[in-house]
């Protein structure tokens, strides 16, 4: 069964945009047809198709279940794109296969890239939770300034992955525990600059060891990922 994302309330459903048009004109969708749904934010539902228009696809729900394999953490990756915007993409894609609930682009001193499509970037998070059939859709931040960001009240454990060895640096997978929230900062190709990593550790973030291998930044951020979700299971 096909999932879809949409608007929930009550036993009573919506799809529109480019979901109701994906259901009724590529699918061929029709009336009685049944379908999964989800609104993004942890409600997994299946329903029958009420009606059909230009615009939409009703549907009457017959089974709804909330909090739809909540985690009682959530991992937040703040990460420095890369030059090539595919690497990013593919990141967004198996990041939310994987488990994650919030990414947010950094501009760093020694960061490739100066913008981002937010539109194709959400497209792909959807896409990627349909296909995983996930019940919720990661959010995801513009560019913005690293001194900016770590100044902000995260109430998430603070980490930053880098490869100075003049700073102290913990083994991630020894100082990791279960059910906690995480911010792990990830740095662009060239690393976070000496007066990133000290300005991040006078705002609360520890410094942490991805292991001895040099990883490309959108591996480093996927091996966060995996680590929160595997010492979660």
């Amino acid at each position: 069964m096909q999932l879809f994302v949409g608007n929930i309330q009550g036993n009573f459903a919506e799809i529109s945009g480019d979901e109701s048009q994906h259901f009724s004109k590529v699918l061929r969708g029709k009336t009685g047809q049944e379908l999964a749904i989800t609104d993004g934010k942890g409600t997994m539902a299946k329903g029958i198709v009420l009606k059909i228009n230009s615009k939409s696809v009703e549907v009457e729900l017959v089974e709804i279940q909330e909090n739809f394999e909540i985690r009682p953490y959530k991992i937040h990756i703040a990460i420095a794109p890369t030059k090539n915007m595919e690497r990013m993409e593919f990141l967004l894609e198996k990041a939310t296969e994987i488990g994650i609930d919030e990414i947010t682009f950094l501009k760093t001193f020694h960061s490739e890239r100066k913008n981002i499509n937010l539109e194709r970037s959400r497209k792909i998070l959807l896409s990627a939770v349909k296909q995983s059939l996930k019940a919720y859709i990661p959010e995801i931040h513009d560019l913005v300034k690293f001194t900016d960001f770590i100044k902000k009240n995260h109430s998430a454990t603070k980490l930053i992955a880098h490869c100075d060895s003049d700073f102290e640096r913990k083994e991630f997978h020894k100082i990791i525990q279960p059910e906690n929230d995480y911010l792990i900062l990830i740095g662009p190709e060239g690393d976070f600059s000496k007066e990133e990593i000290q300005l991040a550790e006078e705002n609360g973030f520890r410094g942490i060891s991805l292991g001895n291998q040099r990883l490309r930044t959108e591996t480093a951020a996927l091996n966060s990922v995996f680590g929160l979700n595997w010492i979660n299971n």
